[in-house]
């Protein structure tokens, strides 16, 4: 017997009667309903921030990602709703991971677009399925949108030991849109194995529209080692190290050859002292093409004439090395602190973003004073290297009038 739903709710407040075996049938899906409910995870935080920026003229603020617009005022950075169901300890397991985003730094992600190809203020983080089977120690995949496999530093600000992201961060992809594979040889040895349409950020992207062959992706690997309890204090660091390469239209080159071949490594050490953590982290890109700076060449003759064609200035590279500390003074109460140097080779790669040289230090002082919530003070230095104007605008004409740039940010992000 197959009931609807209203029935099933009259019967649940006593206006209906059903026959015992219908309940019974009726109470072991809901059962089953329940279960699943029961197995759903629900989380997310909201993102806010206040920051000042010493001096006059906020315009040209350093680029380090996520830090546009949030000059001299107070923000809201982004909320975060995560719906997921985790792998269970089954061979054939399956779930899923659902990470929503509002607000400015969902803009900033790009990994959505509209009909107009304007980024909006919602985005999708991640949204894969995810797949065990039972392959040695068992083969996990995920297939969708997925987090970047590469980073000291992640896109949710809270899991980071600093407030604003480093240079290497804003250099680093954001998501991809494929499928990742995953195994675990041992307790202290992992790795990853991926394949996406592009490197991303954007979903539905692909190579060919940008005039790469239908067949072309992007392809990464990395492998994680972990030190074993024998290892003495050194036990739990981490060695990290990956590689991605593929297409790339966000290095602004023109045509097909706007590739990139990132390279990643990373290491986190636990030292003698038990609350002290040293991490290092290391980023190169070797870009396939860079940016026109002007001019036309590659010219080319029809029966019309001669035609012009985008510039091709060849290949260049950037690369990004970051020293982090962290200390945990009481169990409220931890410092962290970070020094980086960025460079870049070519030509103007990201026009008016990046310098091409940079070095920063931030330090930070989180106190966990209220429950779930994650506070802290950040001071940052940004200093361009190549002697260059790039930060501040004293003129009436928003021109680059400073080589260093400070401000000190407060944040507050409540997790649920």
């Amino acid at each position: 017997m197959r009931l609807n739903r209203w029935t099933v709710g009259l019967a649940a407040v006593g206006l209906v009667s059903l026959p015992a075996g219908v309940l019974a049938d009726e109470a072991t899906k809901m059962e089953q309903v329940w279960s699943k409910v029961a197995s759903t995870t629900i989380g997310g935080y909201v993102d806010t921030s206040a920051q000042w920026n010493f001096g006059t003229g906020n315009e040209n603020a350093a680029p380090y990602a996520y830090s546009q617009g949030k000059a001299d005022g107070f923000n809201l950075n982004v909320v975060k709703l995560s719906v997921s169901h985790p792998l269970d300890e089954a061979q054939w397991a399956a779930g899923y991971q659902v990470d929503m985003l509002y607000g400015p730094d969902a803009r900033t992600l790009g990994t959505s677009v509209d009909s107009g190809f304007n980024a909006d203020s919602f985005a999708l983080q991640q949204a894969y399925v995810s797949l065990r089977t039972p392959v040695g120690n068992g083969l996990d995949f995920k297939v969708g949108v997925f987090n970047t496999i590469v980073g000291y530093e992640s896109f949710d600000a809270g899991k980071n030991p600093n407030f604003t992201r480093s240079y290497g961060f804003t250099m680093e992809p954001t998501t991809h849109e494929g499928a990742l594979m995953s195994y675990q040889f041992t307790d202290w040895l992992g790795m990853q194995f991926g394949v996406a349409n592009t490197f991303g950020p954007i979903i539905g992207d692909r190579a060919e529209y940008y005039g790469r062959a239908e067949s072309y992706k992007s392809y990464m690997g990395s492998l994680a080692i972990t030190a074993p309890k024998d290892w003495g204090f050194l036990e739990g660091s981490t060695f990290y190290a990956g590689f991605i390469n593929g297409f790339n239209a966000n290095n602004g080159a023109t045509g097909a050859n706007a590739t990139d071949t990132h390279f990643y490594a990373g290491v986190t050490l636990n030292t003698p002292a038990q609350n002290v953590k040293v991490g290092a982290a290391f980023d190169y890109a070797f870009l396939g093409q860079l940016p026109a700076v002007g001019g036309l060449d590659n010219s080319s003759t029809t029966a019309s004439g001669t035609v012009a064609g985008p510039v091709s200035v060849g290949s260049g590279y950037q690369w990004n090395i970051a020293g982090y500390l962290s200390i945990k003074a009481t169990e409220k109460l931890s410092l962290h602190g970070r020094v980086e140097y960025y460079s870049r080779t070519g030509a103007d790669y990201i026009a008016g973003q990046l310098p091409s040289k940079a070095t920063e230090v931030t330090a930070t002082i989180q106190y966990d004073l209220w429950k779930n919530v994650i506070s802290r003070l950040e001071f940052r230095w940004d200093h361009s290297a190549d002697g260059m104007h790039q930060f501040g605008a004293d003129d009436d004409f928003g021109n680059p009038s400073r080589i260093n740039q400070c401000i000190l940010a407060a944040n507050f992000i409540y997790q649920f």
